[in-house]
């Protein structure tokens, strides 16, 4: 009986001090550790151009190179897709960045409220893509990786044609709100895509990918994240 007295004495002091102010229970303490709100922060840069602390992925495809992260290289094929991807969760956000992709036979993508595949090397999760697709330009279209696997927004392709510096980087500015994403591409509004599905996820990481292929490289420079305005 005593021993039941005890455990049921500090079960109830831990219940109090984890409803104390900054007294965290270890859960919710994980929760905030890998999920920024960016709206309470400060804009961010997500990579120094010197290091990839806080990324994570197959370091056989991505260096860097003149302060960009070089993913893919023009030397191998990519057998499979390839993402390097950020170690800490996002929600709503403002992401900025410079993207380079200088030739036309393969293509790259950024994720955004994406989330690893285990024991894959998959993501699930919304990608703004980079460079061209049989041949087509799909430069900002909003593809669904690994899960409708399919094109849910696209740019037009007539404006992207007036917009892009085929050789040199090009301008991404990707905003996400609640179910509301956005693309601008080299200052221009090309995707205005509202998510009706409830169940998608709202948070997630971001990656920079290289898609299987033929030796290509896509170049990432500049990676910010500005916290949404009121």
């Amino acid at each position: 009986m005593a021993n039941n007295n005890l455990l049921f004495l500090i079960l109830c002091i831990l219940l109090v001090l984890s409803l104390l102010p900054g007294c965290d229970s270890p859960i919710r303490q994980k929760q905030d550790k890998h999920t920024i709100k960016l709206e309470e922060t400060e804009a961010i840069s997500l990579f120094d151009g010197t290091s990839l602390e806080g990324w994570e992925g197959d370091l056989k495809f991505f260096r860097i190179e003149e302060e960009a992260i070089v993913a893919g290289n023009m030397g191998q094929d990519i057998p499979t897709n390839k993402f390097l991807c950020t170690e800490t969760h996002f929600e709503n956000f403002e992401l900025r960045l410079k993207v380079k992709f200088p030739t036309r036979n393969n293509n790259g993508g950024i994720q955004v409220r994406s989330k690893r595949i285990p024991n894959h090397h998959e993501v699930i999760g919304y990608q703004i893509d980079v460079g061209y697709a049989g041949g087509e330009p799909v430069w900002a279209s909003i593809y669904d990786e690994s899960r409708r696997n399919t094109f849910i927004a696209k740019a037009p392709a007539e404006k992207i044609a007036t917009l892009l510096r085929p050789e040199e980087y090009n301008d991404y500015r990707i905003r996400c709100e609640g179910a509301h994403i956005q693309v601008w591409f080299n200052g221009e509004s090309v995707v205005d895509y509202v998510e009706e599905d409830s169940t998608v996820d709202r948070s997630g990481i971001i990656c920079v990918q290289i898609h299987s292929g033929p030796p290509s490289e896509a170049w990432y420079k500049d990676i910010q994240l500005l916290p949404i305005e009121p």
